[in-house]
């Protein structure tokens, strides 16, 4: 039986087992989809080797980025955008090869872009591996994109520097951290929530729970709210689209 599966450190959070397995239910696919949780990714050549049915997993935090240098090839945006979601793993004798794609870019674009008309100017959360897909996305739609971070040297503001008229300025603001995601659920980006005004859009790349407190923060004040639940399904698509062209 072909096994696919997900690698990446906490995984409680994940609804990607779920999914795969109510759809490979659904459609009659003889398939299973696995977690692994590793504190390391030392540990994924001991997985790949003992898992020979092994064939295609996904990356989630903290791994989008740091399992880049342990590929062979990286296809279509992974390699531009330095971010890698979805792995093929192609088996040779005893060996293996990786190719990383990256398919968070499709999912984000897919459940944002009827929302961005009529604005200029975003904030991203975070500069991770779900970040550069943010950017890479919203830049292609003609969105000036700045970042926030916990330091000066990672991104354009820290959370300190952020300003009313800067929320003002922005008027979609993506949060590309794990901040708010079960089970640590009453936390949230420190922004300046009360500058948030109708005219603006809030995504969450989180979508357990449903409603986090940052989206939370922006309904009371009037925000266009959107979760993460549409991206992980449209990625995971494409994923299992890539997968299936092995």
């Amino acid at each position: 039986m072909k096994k696919f599966g997900l690698i990446g450190h906490p995984l409680s959070h994940s609804f990607s087992q779920q999914y795969f397995t109510q759809k490979f239910q659904r459609e009659g696919i003889e398939a299973e989809y696995c977690n692994f949780p590793i504190e390391s990714l030392d540990r994924l050549d001991d997985i790949i080797r003992s898992e020979p049915e092994l064939i295609g997993f996904n990356v989630t935090i903290p791994y989008k980025t740091a399992i880049i240098p342990r590929l062979n090839n990286l296809g279509g945006c992974a390699r531009s955008i330095q971010s890698v979601n979805t792995v093929c793993i192609e088996r040779i004798g005893g060996d293996y090869s990786l190719t990383g794609a990256n398919t968070d870019v499709i999912g984000f674009k897919e459940s944002i872009e009827s929302h961005v008309k009529g604005h200029d100017m975003a904030l991203i959360l975070g500069t991770g591996g779900s970040a550069k897909a943010a950017f890479h996305v919203l830049e292609d739609l003609g969105i000036e994109c700045e970042s926030v971070s916990r330091t000066h040297d990672e991104g354009d503001f820290t959370y300190e520097d952020l300003t009313a008229e800067d929320i003002w300025e922005h008027s979609i603001i993506v949060n590309c951290t794990p901040l708010g995601m079960y089970p640590k659920m009453e936390f949230a980006p420190e922004i300046p929530y009360e500058s948030i005004t109708p005219e603006h859009v809030l995504f969450d790349m989180i979508y357990n729970p449903a409603e986090t407190v940052f989206l939370k923060n922006g309904r009371k004040r009037g925000a266009t709210t959107i979760n993460g639940l549409q991206m992980l399904e449209r990625q995971a698509e494409e994923s299992w689209r890539i997968w299936n062209e092995l």
